[in-house]
This record gives structure tokens, sequence and C-alpha cells, in this order.
């Protein structure tokens, strides 16, 4: 009577191990799912990794830099040299933001980017501002770029001022290249014009952009 209720209990012990390995053995041997787990895991690395980028390059770049304004006159005598004939966006707008520097990187399916620049009204500084990119789409490489927005009237550039400023994804950017000449107008009050820092720029749209706005120098 005892053995057979031993014999019982280890037959019962066998089965309770073969079946709770049995969904182990189920999700290993099934390489769709184990691929999927991966990518998924993949993502949530990449996005983390992001987050923390954008968090460090906006700490590193919140302080105001008397520097700033001279690389944004840089800047600006750099886009007039490569395309003259953005001198009548630079002559009748009642404003626009200069953006020195924005770097840009990504990698599969998620990108993103930070600059800080300079806000002139009528050809006078009058502020500071940030802008932090996060795109969702195919991405590789990185970008370093200049970037320039010019507001035709004072309601565009007031909007601006507001702080929380985005442009729609169906904004366009012309990138400037050497000798260039534009036809571009506005689009709802702004035009915006890109020229590339480093690597290779071949996307046409700047959507996903969110700019702050902060007043004085």
């Amino acid at each position: 009577m005892s053995s057979g209720f031993s014999d019982g209990k280890i037959v019962h012990y066998r089965l309770v191990l073969h079946c709770n390995l049995l969904p182990v053995w189920f999700y290993l041997s099934n390489e769709k799912y184990v691929a999927m787990m991966k990518r998924i895991f993949s993502m949530r690395v990449l996005m983390i990794a992001l987050v923390a980028l954008l968090t460090a390059c906006s700490a590193s770049r919140a302080g105001w830099d008397p520097a700033d304004k001279a690389n944004a006159e840089r800047t600006i005598g750099k886009f007039k040299k490569n395309a003259p004939s953005l001198e009548r966006f630079f002559s009748k707008a009642y404003g626009y933001v200069v953006f020195p520097d924005i770097y840009k990187g990504g990698f599969m399916v998620i990108g993103g980017g930070h600059g800080k620049g300079v806000v002139y009204r009528q050809g006078m500084p009058i502020g500071r501002s940030t802008v932090t990119l996060v795109n969702v789409g195919p991405q590789l490489g990185g970008q370093a770029f200049s970037e320039i927005i010019f507001f035709k009237d004072q309601a565009a550039l007031a909007n601006f001022t507001k702080g929380n400023f985005e442009l729609s994804a169906q904004a366009g950017v012309v990138i400037v290249q050497t000798g260039m000449a534009t036809n571009t107008d506005y689009s709802d009050g702004v035009a915006v014009f890109a020229m590339p820092n480093a690597g290779i720029m071949g996307e046409a749209t700047i959507g996903g952009q969110k700019f702050s706005f902060k007043p004085g120098q």
C-alpha cells in the first residue's frame, strides 16, 4: 500500500514537471514568437536611449550662451552667401528664428533631435528658442543642419512667441544648396529653409518639430 502511494507521488510529480515545461518548450520552439519578442525588446531599448539622449541634450543646452547670437549671425551670412535669393525673406519678413545647429539621429523607426536658436523681430534679436524633434518612420544615421524659419507678419511671429509652437507633418522645408534660386512663398505665414552641416538631408518634410520661446537675451 505504501509503495503504491509512493509510486503514485512519483508519477504525479513527473506529470507536473512535464506540464510545467510544456509552455516553455512550446514558446522556445516557436521561432516567430522569439523573433517578435526580440524586436519588441529592441524597440523599448531604443526608445529609452532616445529619451535619455534628448533629455541630456536639452539639459546641456538650456542656458543662454553669449556666443549664440554670434553663431546665429554667422548662420545668416552662410544662408545669404549660398542662396542670395533669400535676401527678400530677410528684408521683408516681420521676423525669423535662426538655429545654427540642429542635431538629429535615428535608427530603424525612431529618430529625434535638438537645437537652440535666436529669434529676431524686424532684424533685432528678441529672445531665444529651442527645438525638439521626435519622428517615427524609417530612420538611419545622423544629421546636423542649420534651419531658419521666416514669419511673414506680426501675427505669424506672435503665434510662435506664445510658446509650444509646432510645425505640422505637412510643413515643407527647402534644402538650401550653393547658388540656388527659389521662388518659394509662405505657407500659413511661415517659410522654412534648412542647410546640411553634416550628413545627407533626404527629407522633404519637417513634421514633428516642437519649439519653445523665451524673451530677452
